[in-house]
């Protein structure tokens, strides 16, 4: 949580020293491609996960130091999670787990004009991310029969009764273009963090986030 509270400080202080005009602030939204990590000491058990698709949508603000150099903070609401297939003597076996957050990523980002109103642009920095709720479904397909089961995920550092902790941490990396207004960008999560309450023998789970964006600054 301390360093939760060094990041939300930054933003307080990037807000509040700063005036904003309607030029600076955008608005985003796209297409997420998320998987996880998950490994222990013995076995990586994520090799024969696939990406899940969901989304984000959110805010953001651009602060320019000079032509091409600013911060952006922003605000996303964005899924993350995986998916698993595979079939075991038959039997088609599914499963996916889909996680919500909310979202507070703070990047330095480099901006080269192109002329005609155009820019390309590259971004890093880190986020911070509050899971808010999610869900793990799993169905099992047998010869036309079907059968489902759907759990909440329990958030919290309880190794024994929680599936995840709630903090997320990571680096995000970005590029895109602007035109006009219109922003075109990719980026890539990299979660840091190790999110499994239960870290014996190694135990980790960490998010990948692959975000194709698009948006408006006004």
């Amino acid at each position: 949580m301390k360093n939760l509270s060094r990041v939300l400080m930054i933003l307080f202080i990037v807000f509040s020293g700063y005036q904003i005009n309607a030029q600076t602030v955008g608005i985003k939204g796209g297409l997420n491609l998320s998987n996880m990590l998950e490994k222990d000491d013995d076995e990586t058990f994520s090799d024969d996960y696939k990406m899940n698709p969901g989304f984000h949508i959110g805010l953001s603000v651009d602060i320019p130091f000079n032509k091409s150099l600013s911060l952006e903070p922003g605000l996303l609401l964005t899924t993350k999670g995986m998916k698993y297939e595979d079939d075991y003597l038959g039997v088609d076996i599914s499963a996916k787990a889909i996680l919500y957050y909310l979202e507070l990523p703070l990047t330095i980002k480099a901006s080269q004009d192109l002329g005609g109103g155009s820019k390309i642009f590259g971004a890093v920095g880190p986020y911070v991310g509050l899971g808010l709720s999610g869900k793990v479904k799993a169905t099992a397909e047998y010869q036309g029969q079907e059968e489902t089961e759907e759990e909440k995920v329990k958030w919290g550092n309880d190794e024994d009764k929680d599936d995840l902790k709630r903090l997320d941490m990571g680096l995000t990396f970005g590029a895109g273009v602007e035109i006009s207004s219109i922003l075109i960008g990719i980026s890539y999560d990299l979660g840091l963090s190790n999110n499994s309450p239960y870290q014996d023998n190694g135990a980790t789970s960490k998010n990948r986030v692959l975000k194709f964006s698009i948006g408006y600054r006004f």
